[in-house]
């Protein structure tokens, strides 16, 4: 009988990869539809009926920049398409307009509700955010306007973002949300290492993300997971400057969603502020929150500030009272082979909720060292249960 399954499935595969083959491709390029290459001109009018066109196209569509320089105003790219896969080229340079005045909405470049979608090229992606900066206070006033990401990504299943380049957001770089089966290759997202909320990569309410090969450096964190991230693995970037690569930030409103089985493995941070950090805000949720099944493996520091923290009672803006626990639970989190160097005082700091204790903490082979090599770090936690293995720099333990 299962083999009997088995030569069914592989007849099914076999007619699937058939049908593929013999759709028609077809290449949509900009230029055709109007699109001037000077940077100065705003193209979104031509690069949305390119788009249109690629979208209702019965087969494989490309929709393709050359190269040269393109401003472009904010714009979406809807689905769903009719097109079996949605090619998005980019040689050239887009370019934003310069003012977030010009914007109104969250985002610079939006595709939404598209399935098989490819963004590769090798071009570039300029937010033109250094104008914008300057009046970026979010961190002292909670309820600052957003500025807009480079990218958003929303309800976007099976696709793959590949050999592309994001420099300068007013916001972030690439936001994925709503998504599934999205995998991210060989990007290099950079911003100065002081422009404020430019997120590298922010996930949330996503399942099955890949990250890999990826350089990162910015002046917020490298990469995030927020509320409903699950099943995202991380491999092989190197983050710095940066914030490091954050779970978080949970667990300041109801209504947010767990966040679960994180694999982070071989990468490296240099000069960042945070490396591996989870964090959560001391809120009450009328819903207990979890964040768990995590593993941070075959890590490299070099000079970062805060190597591995756990903060539950995160407040950027300084202006929490702290008096109530955060409601987020975090649970079954390992740190593996960290090697590297740290340059404050504090190597690892696991400072957990009073109220939800985290649990199963296990740290195996840590070797933290302060940057220049004199003296010793320290580790710090408060809540925390779980164990440790194999050796342990900074010397202590949980339990």
């Amino acid at each position: 009988m299962e083999d009997m399954i088995r030569w069914m499935l592989l007849i099914l595969f076999s007619l699937i990869f058939i049908a593929e083959a013999r759709l028609e491709s077809k290449v949509f390029n900009v230029k055709s539809y109007g699109a001037v290459a000077n940077g100065n001109t705003d193209n979104s009018v031509a690069f949305l009926k390119a788009w249109n066109d690629a979208c209702n196209w019965n087969g494989k569509a490309q929709v393709f920049i050359p190269k040269g320089t393109y401003m472009l105003n904010s714009i979406v790219f809807k689905g769903p398409c009719k097109a079996f896969r949605m090619g998005f080229v980019i040689k050239g340079i887009l370019k934003a307009p310069p003012y977030p005045s010009l914007f109104n909405t969250d985002k610079w470049i939006g595709f939404l509700y598209v399935n098989k979608l490819t963004l590769s090229g090798g071009g570039t992606l300029d937010g033109q955010g250094a104008s914008s900066w300057p009046h970026n206070n979010c961190n002292k006033d909670p309820h600052c306007p957003t500025l807009p990401i480079t990218v958003r990504f929303d309800f976007i299943n099976n696709g793959k973002i590949h050999d592309l380049k994001s420099i300068n957001p007013k916001g972030g770089h690439f936001m994925i949300f709503g998504s599934e089966n999205v995998k991210l290759e060989r990007l290099k997202i950079s911003a100065p290492g002081d422009s404020p909320n430019t997120d590298g990569i922010k996930i949330g309410e996503s399942n099955n993300i890949n990250i890999t090969s990826a350089t990162i450096a910015t002046g917020d964190d490298c990469i995030a997971m927020i509320s409903g991230a699950k099943n995202i693995t991380i491999f092989g970037v190197h983050c710095g400057p940066g914030h490091g690569i954050s779970v978080g930030s949970l667990g300041k409103n109801d209504g947010e969603k767990d966040v679960q089985n994180i694999v982070v493995k071989n990468c490296t941070f240099s000069g960042t502020s945070n490396g591996l950090r989870i964090k959560t805000w001391a809120a009450s949720l009328s819903k207990p929150l979890r964040a768990s099944n995590f593993l941070f493996q075959d890590i490299f520091m070099d000079k970062v500030f805060s190597p591995i923290i756990i903060d539950q009672a995160y407040c950027p803006s300084h202006g929490c009272s702290n008096q109530v626990a955060s409601s987020v639970q975090i649970s079954d989190v390992t740190y593996k082979n960290i090697k590297g160097s740290g340059s404050s005082e504090i190597g690892v700091e696991l400072n957990c909720s009073k109220r939800k204790p985290c649990q199963n903490i296990t740290r195996v082979d840590i070797n933290l060292r302060p940057y220049g090599g004199k003296g010793q770090l320290k580790s710090l936690s408060s809540f925390v249960n779980g164990a440790c293995y194999g050796q342990q720099i900074p010397p202590s333990c949980v339990g």
